[in-house]
């Protein structure tokens, strides 16, 4: 398997989690976070933790689009 199709499937799989983890959280912010059922709670998830992974999944997917290289742009000032 080639650098270009493991980066393609991770990128793939970094895609779909993404989008599971949108709908965790929108989920979550439409209050299916905690319900009760008599005496008993039950929390599904943790919204913090799921913003984070958003996050990082995000960074991922740009890391991955750019084949793991670190882009750097350089700004030089001219006087005109």
């Amino acid at each position: 398997m080639g650098i270009e199709t493991e980066i393609a499937e991770r990128l793939a799989r970094a895609r779909e989690r993404l989008a599971e983890y949108v709908i965790a959280e929108t989920t979550i912010l439409k209050g299916a976070q905690q319900y009760s059922i008599g005496s008993r709670t039950l929390t599904r998830a943790d919204l913090q933790y799921i913003k984070d992974t958003i996050k990082d999944l995000e960074d991922e997917i740009i890391k991955l689009k750019d084949n793991g290289r670190i882009r750097l742009v350089r700004v030089v000032p001219r006087d005109t």
